[in-house]
């Protein structure tokens, strides 16, 4: 396979929350701490791919902060003024089941001081920072106004249900934050979740008509289904990519960061190129999934969240 040519130079701004993932295999008596949180996870990924890109978020003054920032800072993402907070950094504790599934406990603090979006080409989010106060209001007017600006923008749910209200009280800021993006990347379990049982496909295309251009859902081992925009009929298809799982954390973020590495490096996101993105033709949004679902299962394939560079998908 020919080696990708270099990514694009346009700027991508990440927002949202960074962790540490402790992650706990019971079978194997084993504790390993690494880098997460989804949007963090999504800006280390751009990054290995070959994009700029500035993430802004939250971290203590404590070890897990320096674990993190010095993560983040290697591999080329660039953390954005106020990152660093006096409460402690939050962490996740992952506990994996004998299939590599992770279950979380969660010990969290997440605020976010105003931020200032206007010279943004692209601005992503999701998660726990989309949802969690008091952060999560800093977070909605943040995506809206570069949505208003002009910019480009990309938001995964990633619903932390152990952490957050019912499905009543945070259906409406989910609804807001996919209004005010272009791309919308949500989990089955995600919609199921917020919808019910069944709901996926019905609720995905309703999505699409709401102002993104792109919705799409993962579904796990089954692969992924894509909506183009209010014009979508039948989604289009995207196979898995067999691979022998390791275990599944971070798999979800190396699929957007995938998403948006493709899109960005066919010039159909950043300022003042929705219409791009609107206008593009099926190959550009087949290329960009296709690079999603091969990062997503290289990261499927290895121990915690650790996805791919540019490189490896050559």
């Amino acid at each position: 396979m020919a080696a990708l040519e270099p990514a694009v130079s346009t700027p991508l701004l990440v927002v949202g929350e960074s962790l540490v993932d402790v992650v706990v295999r019971p079978s194997q008596d084993d504790v390993h701490r690494y880098v997460g949180g989804s949007p963090a996870n999504v800006a280390m990924g751009l990054a290995r791919l070959g994009h700029s890109v500035q993430f802004a978020t939250r971290l203590g003054d404590d070890p897990d902060g320096a674990l993190v920032r010095t993560a983040l800072e290697s591999d080329g993402v660039r953390l954005a003024y106020g990152w660093q907070s006096r409460s402690r950094t939050s962490t996740a504790t992952a506990t994996l089941d004998a299939g590599g599934s992770a279950s979380y406990v969660f010990d969290l603090v997440w605020d976010l001081p105003p931020l200032d979006v206007s010279a943004a080409e692209h601005v992503h989010t999701g998660s726990i920072a989309a949802a969690l106060g008091p952060g999560a209001a800093a977070v909605q007017v943040a995506v809206s106004a570069a949505h208003a600006l002009g910019a480009t923008t990309s938001y995964d749910p990633n619903l932390r249900p152990q952490i957050i209200g019912t499905a009543d009280a945070e259906r409406p800021g989910v609804e807001a934050l996919v209004a005010s993006s272009d791309v919308v990347k949500a989990s089955e379990e995600d919609l199921e979740w917020l919808y019910g049982p069944g709901s996926t496909q019905r609720v995905a295309a309703h999505w699409a008509t709401t102002g993104p251009a792109l919705v799409v859902v993962t579904r796990g081992g089954e692969g992924a289904l894509a909506w183009r925009g209010a014009g979508s009929a039948e989604p289009m298809t995207v196979a898995p990519q067999p691979v022998q799982v390791v275990d599944t954390v971070g798999a979800g973020d190396s699929f957007m960061s995938g998403l948006l590495s493709g899109l960005a490096d066919q010039g159909v996101l950043g300022r003042g190129c929705r219409s791009a993105l609107d206008a593009a033709g099926d190959d550009v949004v087949r290329a960009a999934l296709d690079r999603a679902t091969r990062t997503s299962s290289i990261t499927c394939g290895r121990a915690g969240s650790n996805p791919p560079h540019r490189a490896e998908l050559g």
